[in-house]
C-alpha cells in the first residue's frame, strides 16, 4: 500500500528581481527517500503575489485663475522695467490670494534682496533680507529640490551673512553649501545661481587662519567646495549665460586680479566698458571697473618692458573679451561681504 508523504515547506523568502517578480525559495527542506520524492512540479502552486502598484506621481499644481495670471504678467513687466518695489508689491498681492504660490514666493525673495541691497542703513537692509529669507523658506518647503527655491534661500543667506558677526557669518556660509549646489544642479541655465556659487566658493577658499580654526572647532569643519579655480569657472559659466551683466564682469575681473591672471582681468574689464549701463547700480559698477583697469594696464606695461630687457618676447596688447549683445542681462545684484572685500 503506497505511503503518502506530506512535504512540509519552510517559510517562503521573497525578494525583488529585475523583472519585479517575487520568487519563492524552499529553505531547510530535509533529505527524503526516493519514494517520497514523487512531488509533481506541476502540482506545486506558486506563491500568490500582489500586483505592484504603479509609482505615484506628484499631483500637478492647479492652474492659476485669470486674476492671478494677470498679476504675474504685471509683476514680470514691472521687474523688466526695473521697478522692483512695484513688482514686489504685485507678488505680495498674489500671495494674499494664494499664500503657497511658488513663483510668487521665490521671486519675492529675490526682489527683497535687490531692494535691501540698495540701502546703506543696516536696519533697513536687515528687514528686507529677513523678509527675503521668509519668502525663500516658504518656497523651499513647497519644492525642497527645486533650483529656484534653493537659489532664493542661498541668496537670502548670503545677503544676511554680510550683516552678521564673524561666527554667525561662518555658520551661514556653512549652511549655504547645499543650496548653491542644488540651485546649479536643477537650474543650470540660471546665471544668478552660478554667480552665487562662484562667490561662495571663492569666499570659502580664502578663509583666514582664525576662520578655519573656528570652522573646525565649532562648526564641524571648513565646508567642502571652496576652490578659487572652480569659482572662476562658475563665474565664466554665468557670464556665458548673461554676457550683459556688469556685476559678473566686475566679480570675475577681481578674481582674476587676486589670482595673478592680470591680462585676463584686463580683457574682462575692457569688455565691461562696451556694455551700456541701464540702472544706477550698473553705473556704479562700471565706474568701479574703470578704476580697477588703469593700475592693471600699468602693471602689464611694466611687465612687458621687463620681458624686453631680458630678451623675452613681448606679448601683444590685451584684447577685450567679445560681448554678446543679444543675450539677457543678469538682474540680481548680490551684496558684497563687507568683512572681506574680495568677491
Amino acid at each position: 500500500m503506497p505511503v503518502c508523504v506530506r512535504l512540509r515547506l519552510a517559510p517562503v523568502a521573497r525578494f525583488s528581481a529585475g523583472l519585479g517578480g517575487a520568487l519563492a525559495l524552499l529553505l531547510g527542506t530535509p533529505t527524503l527517500p526516493a519514494t517520497a520524492q514523487l512531488w509533481s512540479h506541476a502540482a506545486a502552486k506558486p506563491a500568490a503575489t500582489k500586483p505592484v502598484p504603479p509609482l505615484a506621481r506628484a499631483p500637478e499644481p492647479p492652474a492659476d485663475p485669470p486674476a492671478v495670471r494677470t498679476k504675474l504678467f504685471q509683476a514680470a513687466a514691472l521687474a523688466n522695467m526695473f521697478k522692483d518695489s512695484e513688482a514686489l508689491g504685485v507678488y505680495q498681492e498674489v500671495l494674499k490670494i494664494n499664500s503657497q504660490h511658488y513663483l510668487a514666493l521665490w521671486q519675492a525673495a529675490v526682489l527683497s534682496v535687490k531692494i535691501g541691497a540698495r540701502y546703506s542703513d543696516e536696519t533697513r537692509k536687515s528687514a528686507y533680507f529677513d523678509a527675503a529669507r521668509q519668502y525663500a523658506d516658504r518656497a523651499l518647503a513647497l519644492r525642497p529640490e527645486a533650483g529656484e527655491s534653493n537659489y532664493a534661500v542661498a541668496l537670502a543667506l548670503f545677503s544676511q551673512a554680510t550683516l552678521y558677526k564673524a561666527g554667525a557669518r561662518l555658520e551661514a556660509f556653512r549652511d549655504l553649501r547645499s543650496h548653491v549646489y542644488l540651485a546649479t544642479e536643477h537650474r543650470p541655465d540660471l546665471a544668478e545661481a552660478w554667480q552665487l556659487r562662484g562667490r561662495w566658493q571663492y569666499r570659502v577658499a580664502h578663509y583666514n587662519l582664525l576662520e578655519r580654526l573656528y570652522s573646525k572647532l565649532v562648526l564641524g569643519g571648513v565646508p567642502d567646495g571652496g576652490d578659487s579655480r572652480e569659482a572662476m569657472d562658475d563665474l565664466e559659466k554665468a557670464l556665458a549665460l548673461a554676457p550683459q551683466s556688469l556685476p559678473l564682469y566686475y566679480d570675475l575681473a577681481r578674481m582674476y586680479k587676486y589670482q595673478g591672471r592680470r591680462r585676463r582681468a584686463i580683457a574682462t574689464l575692457e569688455a565691461a566698458q562696451k556694455i551700456p549701463p541701464i540702472t544706477s547700480e550698473d553705473l556704479v559698477i562700471l565706474r568701479s571697473c574703470s578704476k580697477l583697469l588703469p593700475p592693471l594696464l600699468r602693471a602689464d606695461a611694466r611687465r612687458q618692458r621687463q620681458r624686453a630687457r631680458v630678451g623675452k618676447k613681448v606679448k601683444p596688447p590685451v584684447e577685450a573679451l567679445p560681448v554678446n549683445t543679444s543675450s539677457p542681462t543678469l538682474r540680481v545684484a548680490i551684496p558684497l561681504d563687507t568683512a572681506n572685500k574680495k568677491p
